[in-house]
């Protein structure tokens, strides 16, 4: 099968770089291992119950909605209001005036420590200053020079003068959120009740900019699989095609060829790689390149690859409950970050990994009474997504891969899966939202495994690589995110979560988008006379 372009990967990335080449008259084919497109952005139903399989809520950051309008697509969305509880206390937060009642809530529970939660509210409101001017436009590559000229004039222009003056700062911000709190409290449990519902060494700059970003939150109706079907129609509709359940498993850039496990070979003139990274390093044999150059900086990258970790995976619980979607409105919001315990994970301590059986359940106990829970109740945003009178809740944690994977590998895998469900059922029961064991209706759980047989992302990451990498190995610095795409590899170029970091919808789409562009280029000038 011969292509001028070929998509691997149908996550938002994927999708939206077959959008743009197929809105631009390229013959394209996107190859999807799964049985549907959409990766992370994906809704399911269960008995009536709607659930999002992957990201609860979509972050517009200037980039989701500029490329809804440049593609055609309308979408209708709600506001998704996010709200924050520790312990009895809960707080909505409706603009960025609502720092205040965060610190009040701070204050509350660690008195003690007053004087630096104000230093520390201070610091988190500069930088959410520096989030507001970074993304205060709908971003440059959505827009037209010409038929957005005079938004050019009027905001881009202006704003590229204030960014010059924040971007450094921006980039000094670069360390791991804890060490940079710990210059202000000691306070493990303080320090854990902020920051541990982000992963694992997340830069401050990204971290203390949250409440800033929660108000930038939308829900499309429907669910957000709603976004992956749109783009999906809307690819075959400009005659772009979709082969599912295509797995690749071997890539030859010198032919520009693939093939996938079923030994179908696909020729191509451009290559997108918008799945995992490291996967499309495994696939190329370096020795097949023709050009010497080529061939060493495919080594070297294979090589910055090689043992790298994914960002952290989640266990989540899937969970229909005969009670109405109002019992659950009047505590909080549809989007819920909860913390039963302000004594924060560090009480638990480290994960017991290689440890038997009983230390692990009771590490496990503790873990999940004093661990923060993201919680969305997709009915609360779309009355449609549950029977009438009932509801259905997402309830994740950040959970590490490898105890999970160790914990298939001893035999014991089905048995971990009902105790966590078991655990988070009874700690929100007990303490958030009492009557809710009693109601359920039906139960199922998703983890780390889960998501990585789901994604092929590897750990089951859910936002691309790990804060921990020493280093990161994709680019970090934004003034040069339109050179992440490329790859050392004549005619191939990258896109996704993998190639920039940190990563996650915006980047995901911006990368689709640029790689695209990219990709536009290249074939003009290869037919130019």
């Amino acid at each position: 099968m011969q292509s001028e372009v070929i998509v691997v990967g149908g996550g938002i990335a994927g999708l939206t770089a077959a959008a743009y080449l197929t809105r631009a008259g390229i013959d394209t084919l996107l190859l999807e291992k799964e049985p549907q497109c959409g990766g992370l952005i994906n809704s399911f139903e269960r008995d009536g119950f709607v659930y999002d399989g992957g990201i609860r809520a979509l972050e517009n950051a200037g980039v989701l909605f500029p490329m809804l309008k440049q593609l055609g697509l309308e979408l209708e969305f709600v506001r998704n209001q996010v709200t924050l509880g520790l312990e009895d206390q809960v707080i909505r937060i409706e603009s960025p005036q609502d720092i205040r009642d965060y610190q009040e809530l701070l204050t509350r529970f660690y008195p003690e420590n007053a004087a630096e939660i104000a230093a520390i509210i201070v610091e988190i409101k500069r930088i959410m200053q520096y989030m507001d001017i970074q993304y205060d436009i709908d971003n440059p590559a959505f827009l037209d020079p010409i038929s957005d000229r005079n938004y050019f004039i009027r905001k881009v222009v202006p704003w590229m003068f204030k960014y010059a003056l924040t971007f450094r700062k921006i980039e000094a911000l670069n360390h791991p959120v804890v060490d940079y709190l710990k210059q202000y409290t000691h306070n493990q449990s303080l320090l854990d009740i902020i920051c541990q519902h982000f992963f694992m060494q997340t830069p401050a700059s990204f971290a203390l900019s949250y409440l800033t970003l929660y108000l930038d939150y939308h829900y499309p109706k429907g669910g957000t699989g709603i976004l992956t079907k749109a783009m999906v129609d809307l690819i075959r509709q400009q005659g772009g095609q979709i082969k599912n359940n295509a797995r690749v498993a071997a890539v030859n850039p010198a032919q520009k060829t693939l093939m996938d496990t079923d030994s179908n070979q696909y020729c191509y003139d451009q290559l997108i790689w918008a799945a995992d990274l490291g996967a499309l390093y495994q696939f190329i044999d370096p020795e097949t390149l023709p050009n010497q150059k080529e061939r060493a900086a495919v080594r070297m990258r294979k090589f910055e690859i090689d043992g790298k970790k994914g960002n952290d995976s989640v266990f989540t619980l899937y969970l229909a409950v005969d009670l109405d979607p109002g019992y659950f409105g009047a505590i909080a919001s549809e989007h819920f970050f909860y913390t039963p315990c302000r004594m924060g994970e560090t009480e638990a301590g480290p994960v017991p990994n290689s440890a038997d059986k009983a230390v692990i359940e009771t590490w496990l106990e503790k873990f999940f009474k004093l661990t923060t829970y993201e919680i969305a109740i997709p009915v609360l945003r779309d009355k449609q997504l549950a029977p009438s009178g009932k509801t259905g809740l997402i309830i994740s944690v950040l959970f590490d891969y490898h105890l999970t994977k160790q914990i298939e590998e001893r035999g014991w895998y089905p048995e971990f899966k009902s105790f966590a469900e078991g655990m988070v059922i009874q700690i929100l029961n007990e303490t958030i939202y009492p009557g809710l064991e009693k109601a359920i209706i039906h139960q199922f759980s998703a983890s780390p495994l889960t998501m990585e047989r789901y994604t092929a992302n590897r750990h089951g990451a859910i936002t691309g690589w790990s804060f921990t990498n020493d280093p990161v190995p994709a680019e970090f610095r934004l003034p040069k995110i339109f050179s992440a795409t490329e790859t050392p590899m004549k005619g191939i170029s990258q896109a996704g979560q993998w190639t920039y970091s940190p990563s996650g919808l915006p980047i995901s789409i911006l990368t689709g988008k640029l790689a695209a562009d990219r990709v536009i280029k290249g074939l003009k000038n290869s037919r130019a006379p």
